[in-house]
């Protein structure tokens, strides 16, 4: 993904989900400034649900 930032220890399929929810949200316009960190937390919140380790 040429341009766009990854974010850290998420696989292709979570970093596909972080950008999908980033953008609906910039889109909506909800959130405002913060569309980023919330999309970062809803990833790493079902990350973390789904019981994966940072990197894996």
């Amino acid at each position: 993904m040429p341009g766009k930032k990854h974010l850290r220890g998420v696989g292709a399929k979570e970093q596909r989900e972080y950008e999908h929810i980033k953008e609906s949200a910039q889109r909506s316009g909800r959130y405002g400034s913060r569309a980023k960190e919330v999309a970062a937390r809803t990833v790493m919140k079902q990350h973390k649900e789904k019981g994966h380790r940072t990197g894996q």
